[in-house]
């Protein structure tokens, strides 16, 4: 009886550590340091961007057509928050990390390193995140949520916000980033 027991005991542990990830999700990761003063929060709808007043050719219309709106998240690192830039670069690059995201492309700028990747299958992404670090001035992860959008437009669309005129100096540093 003791053997059954533990044998149900250990079976049902083992289904309940199995069941919770330990990864936590990049949404998460964002509702999680909305309120930390460490880090710039925005939810902006697309039309922020005023692509639709840029000269966009129609692959560049397709793509912005696809999107639904953009989440970013900034942490500025200073003198007295280095420690914790290390850890919370660490968490990202963990959760970027999962098999999940298909990397796009690398990128690498004066401004620092980053990286762009995508959630869903190759013909209908979901989700795009780009992300870049700095070790002088921290990082940015942008969520670009969309509805089907095609691989091949990414790059397009990239493109089309380049020649977006948006208010750079609305969105802080995170303006400057995209427009690097």
């Amino acid at each position: 009886m003791k053997k059954l027991l533990y044998t149900v005991t250990a079976l049902f542990g083992a289904l309940l550590i199995a069941g919770c990830s330990s990864t936590q999700s990049l949404q998460e990761y964002y509702v999680d340091n909305s309120e930390n003063p460490n880090f710039i929060s925005l939810d902006l709808p697309t039309s922020i961007l005023n692509l639709e007043e840029a000269d966009l050719d129609e692959t560049q219309r397709k793509a912005l057509q696809s999107l639904r709106k953009l989440n970013m998240l900034a942490f500025k690192k200073t003198m007295a928050n280095a420690e914790e830039y290390v850890a919370e670069k660490a968490k990202v690059n963990a959760i970027l990390k999962n098999k999940d995201y298909k990397e796009l492309m690398k990128l690498n700028s004066e401004y620092g390193k980053g990286v762009i990747k995508y959630l869903g299958e190759d013909d209908a992404i979901d989700e795009v995140v780009i992300y870049g670090s700095s070790d002088d001035k921290g990082f940015a992860l942008i969520r670009v949520l969309g509805d089907d959008m095609n691989p091949a437009y990414i790059m397009q669309l990239m493109k089309a916000i380049q020649k977006s005129d948006y208010d750079e100096d609305a969105l802080g540093d995170i303006g400057k980033f995209l427009k690097g």
